[in-house]
């Protein structure tokens, strides 16, 4: 049987910039938060590939 993973969760972070910008698309990421550690949703500066620049990704939920 298999070992259940603890406190760790998957999250969707999204760029906050495209989505107010209007432009067709969405730059997501995949990442992996300790909910103890960090029980707020987190903010990451990661690359938007279609605004070719790096902006603030949020979680959603």
């Amino acid at each position: 049987m298999a070992k259940a993973k603890g406190n760790r969760i998957q999250v969707i972070l999204e760029c906050t910039e495209h989505k107010n910008s209007g432009m067709p698309g969405t730059s997501r990421y995949i990442t992996t938060k300790n909910r103890k550690n960090t029980p707020e949703r987190i903010e990451l500066r990661k690359y938007n590939p279609v605004l070719k620049k790096y902006t603030v990704h949020k979680e959603i939920k």
